[in-house]
């Protein structure tokens, strides 16, 4: 039987292999192997590959959750929490070993729309975008939604940029962020927009 940590010393092994090698990368026997549990055990578990790999995803999110969370602690007011959100995903993209975001790493591996791994990325990062423009939604932004977006796709940026560009990457996508949630929040919306 399997003991009350087993399911959590597999899914930690499996989160830092997939995310230091990618999830198509690592074989279910090299988990075993790392984590020292036998293949009855890992099955006990988790019943395939793919609900590993779910269960890492959903682990992966609790991530982001918490990168807003501590943006929200860190700074008084939505305009600045945006910028600091963006400044805190620069600390993660730029660690060593980074892969950048593994919700949208594990989301290219997977382009079957219908398989699992597929669509738990999806409704996290739709989560994730919810999120934003619920926030954005709290600053004096004449478009709240344009601003959500446009801080996402610098955050998508960073995540594809802060691995291979570092420090350089994260230093540009806050004065970006700042830039952009400066612009949005002061000026009069243009026509047309």
């Amino acid at each position: 039987m399997p003991t009350p940590d087993a399911r959590e010393r597999i899914l930690g092994t499996a989160t830092r292999l997939f995310d230091r090698h990618g999830v198509h990368a690592v074989g279910l026997q090299r988990i075993i192997d790392e984590c020292g549990c036998g293949k009855n055990l890992l099955y006990m578990c988790f019943a395939s590959k793919d609900d590993l790999v779910v269960a890492y995803l959903r682990r992966c999110a609790t991530r982001w959750d918490a990168l807003l969370d501590g943006a929200k602690a860190a700074a008084d007011i939505p305009e600045r929490q945006l910028v600091e959100l963006v400044r805190a995903a620069g600390v993660r993209a730029t660690e060593p070993g980074s892969r950048g975001c593994a919700l949208r790493a594990t989301l290219a591996e997977f382009p079957e729309r219908r398989h699992p791994a597929h669509r738990v990325a999806v409704e996290y990062l739709v989560r994730a975008r919810a999120q934003l423009r619920d926030l954005a939604a709290e600053t004096s932004a004449a478009d709240p939604e344009r601003l959500a977006a446009r801080v996402l796709l610098i955050i998508d940026g960073l995540y594809a940029n802060g691995p291979i560009f570092g420090d350089d990457a994260a230093k540009a996508a806050v004065a970006f962020a700042q830039d952009v949630v400066e612009a949005e929040t002061s000026a009069e919306p243009a026509k047309g927009r």
